[in-house]
């Protein structure tokens, strides 16, 4: 007879348990979806996990020199042009006009 499907999953988390396996979620968005999705294509592989688990390894298998370069992560360089820093100090003097209170006001001398 058939074991149960509790039965079943029991085996199967004490077999992960001895194996010391260990769950690893990840959520992308949809271009790391496409992407993983062409890298299984062009090697053939139909499992996400052992697709996962083989680009760690041959990732590790570089060493930290050859790696490294692949694992930075590309950064956004935001610059301000000079006509958007004239805009928003002009606003920003408006605004002092329209609601004053805010400026700073150097205190008086006292004559004592």
């Amino acid at each position: 007879m058939a074991a149960a499907q509790k039965e079943r999953s029991a085996k199967t988390a004490a077999r992960r348990k001895t194996r010391g396996e260990e769950e690893i979620r990840l959520h992308c968005m949809a271009g790391t979806r496409q992407a993983l999705a062409e890298l299984m294509a062009w090697s053939g592989i139909e499992e996400q996990g052992e697709a996962i688990t083989l680009m760690i390894h041959r990732l590790h298998e570089l060493g930290p020199q050859k790696c490294l370069p692949m694992l930075d992560p590309p950064r956004h360089v935001i610059e301000v042009s000079q006509n958007v820093s004239l805009a928003f100090h002009r606003k920003s003097l408006q605004m002092i006009q329209q609601d004053p209170g805010d400026e700073v006001i150097n205190p008086a001398i006292s004559p004592f």
